[in-house]
């Protein structure tokens, strides 16, 4: 596999998994009865992937000399 299409579909992935993310805290906060720090947790872990896949996708855009 061409490592650009191995980085797009880690992006994928990762995009995947922001998306479910995103629904279990959703979901969480509807219920009311969560664990404070479970929340957190999931949060954290959110923007993490949400940092990873921005620094994926720089890696998509080539070098454009100055």
């Amino acid at each position: 596999m061409d490592p650009i299409e191995g980085i797009r579909q880690r992006i994928i992935e990762l995009e995947l998994e922001h998306r479910d993310l995103d629904l279990v805290i959703e979901t969480l906060s509807k219920d009311g009865n969560y664990e404070e720090l479970q929340l957190r947790r999931l949060k954290k872990r959110k923007l993490q992937l949400k940092d990873h896949i921005t620094l994926l996708k720089m890696q998509l855009v080539p070098d454009i000399p100055a």
